[in-house]
């Protein structure tokens, strides 16, 4: 039976698919996964950098989720002296040649090493006068953004690679994006990109439930234009804009495919997203979250199986790469870097959150990620490689040869737990 034709295909969202004959440009995909995943990526985008592969000029698409969204951030202010307050006699060469670990790396392992969420939770709860402002702890989100990535509007992100910030627009059920030309979903419409910060991109982008409460968009009514919500009148639309909330990407993809496995020749797609594993029964609120993890869990199992599909059926050319893998599951590594059982047992199960990584966490994450998108891209997508650098782990003390992996464990022990307190 045909699906309704009223009705968007969940998976494919609003456009159809490209044929693979007219697919243009590489898209990398930046999951959700609080820091965890915000650490995982950038080690991911230093080999790619090195590589050649992210200056490449048809590397088009940077798209992210929650913590993906905020290494796209740090990347995109890198590369735009517009939204770092430069002038415009920065000139090409700054645009076009940041200091990967001056302009990157350095100041994303300084805000992960930040506690960003404890203080908001506790001041929500704990101050009675903020009881009653539903946007507390989300305009502080903002804040602490701010500080990391200036209140620069998003018309200033650069003009290349195109970089698009996933949100899920709660109205509708659709993915909401955030970028240099539009904001919004294709079912609430889209609204000029002028009136809208990186910092509140990535804070919609990485509200997660339910610590933190979604982000209302003020004067959406006015403000967003067009959108194809089938069944809904012209006052209904409005009354449902007035009140317009964005939540969590992750909520609706949390690999930030939408905006480029329907049109794009490559698709990248480093994944540091949470993983659910078995557990006996424990009570009411258990089950509740439960609920929502099996569902969640549903929803990225589809999606990865039209993902492996399409790279199969060569619909469009890639690589994927997980958190809980390791290179020996790539023959075309070059490096074994840790192992399947220290993926599994240790690298997956350290929390998503937006609680202070430690120095050894951070490195094991950005050394992992680094390896790994080494192995896929040599084993799947090799005619990417634009330059064969020398590999050289960001952090090489903290891997074999250098340290075992016994020691490390060791050394990462409670890393899975989230403090409510905060770590530092």
């Amino acid at each position: 039976m045909a699906p309704d034709a009223e009705e968007p295909d969940p998976i494919s969202d609003s456009e159809p698919d490209t044929p693979p004959s007219r697919r243009r440009g590489i898209g990398l995909c930046l999951s959700g996964g609080g820091f965890r995943a915000t650490l995982f990526h950038l080690g991911a985008i230093q080999r790619l950098h090195e590589l050649g592969i992210a200056t490449r000029p048809d590397f088009d698409t940077v798209t992210s989720v929650s913590g993906g969204s905020i290494t796209a951030a740090q990347w995109a202010l890198a590369l735009s002296p517009s939204l770092r307050g430069a002038t415009p006699s920065a000139g090409p060469e700054a645009i076009s040649s940041p200091s990967y670990h001056n302009d990157i790396a350095r100041p994303l392992q300084a805000l992960a090493s930040r506690d960003i969420r404890t203080g908001a939770m506790a001041k929500k709860f704990l101050l009675p006068w903020n009881w009653f402002r539903g946007a507390f702890v989300i305009d502080t989100m903002v804040d602490r953004f701010e500080e990391a990535f200036g209140k620069g509007t998003l018309n200033l992100l650069p003009d290349h690679p195109r970089f698009v910030f996933c949100g899920t627009d709660m109205a509708f059920g659709a993915n909401f994006i955030f970028e240099r030309d539009r904001v919004g979903s294709y079912l609430a419409g889209y609204a000029p990109p002028e009136g809208f910060t990186l910092a509140q991109a990535v804070a919609a982008s990485a509200c997660f439930p339910p610590l933190f409460g979604p982000m209302r968009i003020d004067r959406a009514a006015l403000r967003f234009k067009g959108g194809r919500a089938k069944g809904v009148s012209a006052d209904e639309r409005k009354q449902i804009l007035e009140d317009l909330r964005v939540t969590d990407g992750g909520v609706y993809d949390n690999m930030g495919l939408e905006p480029v496995w329907k049109s794009h020749r490559v698709v990248l797609v480093s994944d540091a997203g949470g993983l659910m594993d078995a557990e006996a029964d424990k009570n009411f609120f258990w089950r509740i979250q439960r609920y929502q993890s099996i569902q969640d869990r549903q929803s990225r199992a589809l999606r990865k199986r039209f993902l492996i599909s399409g790279y199969t059926q060569g619909t469009f050319n890639g690589a994927y790469f997980g958190v809980a893998s390791s290179t020996t599951h790539y023959p075309g590594a070059r490096d074994p870097g840790y192992s399947k059982e220290f993926a599994m047992g240790v690298i997956r199960n350290i929390r998503t959150d937006l609680d202070a990584f430690s120095e050894v966490e951070q490195a094991v994450l950005m050394n992992h990620g680094y390896a790994l998108v080494d192995a896929a891209v040599r084993t799947h997508v090799p005619e990417l490689v634009a330059q064969d650098a020398a590999f050289g782990l960001p952090f090489p003390a903290l891997a074999p040869p250098a340290m075992a992996e016994d020691e490390l464990r060791r050394m990462l022990a409670g890393s899975e737990k989230r403090k409510l307190t905060g770590r530092r």
